[in-house]
C-alpha cells in the first residue's frame, strides 16, 4: 500500500489473472467501484493498491457539490441505501488536490465523471484526458439520487449523443459508460453507448429504493429515495450483464465490467460466466476493504481446479439449457 506518496513494490501476480478492458491492461480483473473509496487516500492505509487491477474514484463534476442533506445512508436488509447526491470537490479542486496522490498510485485509475448537461461531461472528461495518470473515464449517466440524474441513463438517443460528444473530446483515456438498471430494457441503452463510441460498459449502478421509519411514518433518507446496493441486487445485476453480453457487447467486441453485490470469489466467477471481463467491488468494501484482493488471491485455485490458462476463458461461458 502507499506510504506517504511512495508507491509500494508490486508483488507477483498470477499472469493468468491479467485481462484487457479495451486498450487498458489490468494485472487482475478486480477493481473498486465508484463511490466507495473516495479519491484514493481514504483507503490507502487498508488497501494495497498495487494488488488491485484498478481503482475507480468517486464522481467528479464540473463544479463542487455539497450533496444531499443527511440522513444520506441507511443500512437495510441485505444491502445499503445511499443518497449522497454526488457530493464531490469539483474538477478544479480534484486536479489541484487529488491528482498528485493519484499520480503515485500503483494501479490503473479510472475517474468517474458526472454532470447535468453534455457540456459538463465534455469539459470534465477533456480536462482529465490530459493527465496520463487517469487511465480511464467512467461516465456516470445513471445516478439515482440526484435531480435529473437519470436523464441520460434512461434515454438511448440522449445517451448516444452524450457518449459521442465525450468520445470526440477524449483522445487517450479508456471511455467507459456506467449503465442504469432503472429502465424497462437495458439493452437499447447498452447499444446506444456502444454506438456513441464507448470502449467498455460497466453495469450495474444502484436501484432506486425507499426505506421507511415505521415509528415516525417518515422516509429514513432526507432525499426520500436512494440507490440500493449490496448482496440483494446480485441476481439482478447478473441478469443485466448476461443480457447485454449476449445481445450487444459480445458481437461488438466491447468488454463489460460487472458489479452489484460482489462479496466473494464465487460472486466474481458468476459475473465472469455471465459475460463480464472484470468485476468491481463496492458496498462490500465497507465490510472488508481487502475483499477484491482476497478474490484475486483465490481465483488461481479455481483456474487450477478447472484446468484454465486464463481467467478470460471464463467470460461468457454460462451454459444455457
Amino acid at each position: 500500500m502507499l506510504t506517504g506518496m511512495t508507491p509500494a513494490p508490486q508483488p507477483p501476480v498470477d499472469p493468468r489473472l491479467a485481462v484487457r478492458i479495451g486498450g487498458l491492461a489490468l494485472r487482475t480483473p478486480l477493481l473498486t467501484a465508484s463511490g466507495t473509496c473516495g479519491y484514493g487516500p481514504e483507503y490507502a492505509d487498508v488497501i494495497d493498491y498495487s494488488r488491485l487491477g484498478g481503482f475507480t474514484t468517486k464522481s467528479v463534476t464540473r463544479h463542487e457539490r455539497p450533496g444531499n442533506e443527511p440522513q444520506r445512508i441507511v443500512e437495510v436488509r441485505a444491502g445499503l441505501l445511499n443518497a449522497i447526491g454526488l457530493a464531490n470537490v469539483g474538477l478544479e479542486r480534484f486536479l489541484a488536490e487529488k491528482l498528485p496522490f493519484i499520480r503515485q498510485m500503483p494501479t490503473r485509475v479510472l475517474v468517474n465523471v458526472a454532470g447535468y448537461a453534455i457540456d459538463d461531461y465534455v469539459h470534465v472528461a477533456a480536462a482529465l484526458d490530459a493527465h496520463e495518470c487517469v487511465a480511464g473515464l467512467e461516465l456516470n449517466v445513471s445516478c439515482p439520487n440526484v435531480a435529473d440524474g437519470l436523464m441520460f441513463g434512461t434515454d438511448p438517443r440522449l445517451l448516444k449523443e452524450l457518449v459521442a460528444a465525450v468520445r470526440r473530446a477524449v483522445q487517450r483515456a479508456l471511455l467507459v459508460v456506467k449503465l442504469s438498471p432503472n429502465v424497462t430494457d437495458i439493452v437499447p441503452l447498452a447499444r446506444a453507448a456502444i454506438d456513441g463510441g464507448a470502449d467498455a460498459l460497466s453495469l450495474i449502478n444502484t436501484y432506486v429504493a425507499l426505506a421507511i421509519d415505521a415509528q415516525r411514518w417518515t422516509p429514513l433518507l432526507a432525499n426520500v429515495t436512494g440507490g440500493y446496493s449490496g448482496p440483494a441486487i446480485k441476481p439482478l445485476a447478473l441478469f443485466h450483464v448476461h443480457r447485454v453480453y449476449r445481445e450487444v457487447a459480445r458481437a461488438a467486441g466491447v468488454p463489460l465490467i460487472g458489479m452489484g453485490g460482489v462479496h466473494t470469489t464465487r460472486d466474481a466467477i458468476e459475473f465472469f460466466l455471465a459475460g463480464a471481463s472484470a468485476v468491481a467491488v463496492g458496498t462490500a468494501l465497507f465490510v472488508d476493504p481487502t475483499i477484491p484482493i482476497r478474490i484475486a488471491d483465490e481465483l488461481p485455485a479455481y483456474l487450477d481446479q478447472h484446468g484454465l490458462k486464463s481467467v478470460s476463458e471464463l467470460v461468457g461461458q454460462l451454459r444455457l439449457p
